[in-house]
């Protein structure tokens, strides 16, 4: 994305912002600051982005909202710290501490980033002259931080790959999928079992990998926790219902996840790590490399919502020095996740190399993760992920 002039960052539309909704609310009961016709004065106390609280500055005319946001993963960041304890087994370690404060806290954003505002992380700027906007701008919201793999694969910007087809064919946006109700964390309160169940169900206990029936106040620890929000079966429920005549669709049903057969090359990277830039002297995130693949490997993130055995997996810029600038031995339980992580690439298509024929899968090594194509260092890592032995040629399977 282009930076936005700074003049352009504040320009409040005098015409359209004072007769919408929030132009009829005193600048001073979000922003404080003083009434002044004097700029410093003005300004004195001025809080920039009300929003960082957004219970105080939201909360007033968007309480359940505001509420449920605060334990989003956009607002928590939790997914990241739910990866480095599991590798760090250091907790909230004063080293780990100071590289997120430094390089990943940046990637919080709050209800002005999405609806008012470019995020910070971005440079920021208004959208549209303070307009508040209910639906995000797909290219100046939400892939101007889920750009590098997100982005550039729904949008087809990965050389030889072409755009996702909901976005190709119909113009679909993020939030066609990504509704308000997950982005804003009341989908977990929004399920009741009950309308199925019964109620047998009021006051049961559940296991971990099962649907969350009542929410968490904690909110999700992962982008994966949980139900299954979006799922392409919301709109092609036919799939499921075994009504579109599909033969592998009856045949492999829920062994496969969806883009196990329609998606295609992705972005993968390697050794991310913390070095000093040369430009500004301040320590920075750095990839080793970044390159397509489209590899299958085994769902270690099976549970009630996921039941897939086999989803595609990409690689995830991660090694065992990748936090080394800050101290030493920081990811002592570097083993403890994989680095071959399962993946929900956004570049689906009707017709891939996969759905040619049965054997475009059934004895193609080529497709799989295999442990030939895995680094020897990441093995152990890696070893409830890889294939250890690929399904074979239908062409055998008859012959037995």
């Amino acid at each position: 994305m282009a930076p936005l002039e700074p003049w352009e960052k504040v320009l409040v539309d005098s015409k359209e912002y004072p007769v919408s909704v929030h132009g009829y609310v005193e600048c001073t009961e979000c922003h404080l600051g003083q009434e002044s016709d004097d700029k410093e004065t003005a300004h004195t106390g001025i809080i920039a982005r009300p929003s960082e609280n957004s219970e105080a500055s939201c909360g007033s005319c968007h309480p359940v909202i505001s509420e449920t946001y605060e334990t989003s993963l956009h607002s928590t960041q939790e997914g990241y710290w739910t990866t480095i304890n599991a590798r760090s087994d250091h907790g909230n370690a004063e080293e780990l501490e100071e590289m997120f404060g430094n390089h990943c806290s940046s990637c919080h954003t709050t209800c002005g980033d999405c609806h008012v505002s470019q995020p910070a992380s971005v440079g920021g700027g208004f959208i549209d002259g303070h307009n508040f906007n209910a639906k995000p701008s797909m290219t100046r919201n939400c892939t101007a931080c889920h750009g590098s793999r997100v982005g550039n694969e729904y949008l087809g910007k990965n050389e030889g790959v072409l755009a996702d087809l909901h976005f190709r064919q119909v113009r679909m946006t993020c939030v066609d999928c990504h509704t308000s109700t997950e982005i804003h964390n009341l989908g977990a309160d929004s399920i009741d079992c009950t309308k199925c169940h019964g109620d047998s169900m009021q006051g049961k206990s559940f296991p971990s990998n099962h649907i969350d029936v009542g929410g968490s106040s904690a909110g999700p620890d992962h982008r994966y926790d949980g139900a299954q929000t979006p799922k392409c079966e919301n709109c092609h429920g036919e799939v499921v219902a075994g009504e579109d005549e599909v033969e592998m669709h009856e045949e492999h049903g829920g062994q496969l996840s969806c883009q196990v057969c329609h998606s295609v090359s992705y972005s993968s990277c390697d050794s991310c790590h913390v070095e000093l830039s040369e430009e500004t002297g301040k320590p920075k995130f750095s990839t080793g490399g970044t390159y397509l693949t489209f590899l299958i490997g085994k769902n270690v993130n099976q549970s009630y919502a996921r039941p897939y055995e086999y989803v595609p997996v990409r690689h995830i810029p991660i090694d065992t020095e990748s936090y080394s600038f800050y101290g030493g031995d920081l990811l002592p339980n570097f083993d403890a996740l994989p680095t071959w992580a399962y993946a929900t690439p956004h570049n689906i298509q009707r017709n891939t190399p996969q759905t040619e024929t049965c054997d475009s899968c059934h004895g193609n090594s080529d497709i799989f993760l295999t442990e030939d194509k895995v680094d020897p260092s990441e093995i152990d890592a890696n070893l409830d992920v890889i294939i250890f032995e690929i399904p074979a040629q239908i062409d055998d399977l008859d012959n037995n």
